[in-house]
Formats: C-alpha cells, structure tokens, sequence
C-alpha cells in the first residue's frame, strides 16, 4: 500500500513503522500544521513533541489499507495499534501537500 501512496505520505508511514520521530518530520514542511482529534500542532518542534509524547510513546503504528484523493487532498484509512487503550483504533488522515511535502494533516477517527 505505501508505494502506491505519494511519496511525502509513504515515506511519513514508512518511518512511524519504525517508530522514528526524525523520519517522521522529515516529509512535512517546516510551518506544517497537524490537527490530531480538534488538538493543532504546528511547526517542527510542535510536531516533534506530538510523535515523542502520542506516537511512540505508545508505540502507535499507523498501517493505511486504503487511500483516495478527495478536493485536493490524499485521504488515508486504517488502523493504529499499539499501547493505547482500544488498540487497535481506526483513523482517516487527510494529508494536504505542496511542493512535495507534507503541509497539512488532519487526524480524526
């Protein structure tokens, strides 16, 4: 599935499938916003603390099953799984792109 996906998007997948926070960052732009469940984030050092502090520290591994482009976004489904109460949990993430990077994500379930 993540090489089908456009490569800022498989390359974000492929990194928190390895749990690396730097992997993570690198495919968003530097002013990148992401609003995970209404909470936004915005920046590097925003993004960072977000994978630190929701992402590994559960171990919450995204795996998309299925994608589709939708008024100019890539909009992505599947499961996480990991530490976290409900594991595992059904998300969409809706990725805006520019340039070849991440500009904006949207996480809801």
């Amino acid at each position: 599935m993540s090489s089908e996906l456009p490569k800022p998007i498989a390359d974000y997948v492929e990194a928190n499938a390895k749990l690396d926070v730097d992997g993570m960052l690198k495919p968003f732009a530097g002013d990148a916003v992401i609003v995970d469940n209404g909470k936004r984030h915005e920046g590097h050092a925003e993004l960072r603390s977000l994978f630190e502090d929701e992402v590994v520290a559960v171990k919450a591994i995204f795996t998309p099953d299925a994608f589709r482009h939708e008024n100019g976004q890539v909009v992505v489904e599947g499961p996480a799984h990991g530490d976290f109460k409900g594991s595992p949990i059904r998300f969409t993430y809706r990725f805006t792109l520019e340039h070849d990077a991440i500009k904006a994500l949207e996480i809801t379930i």
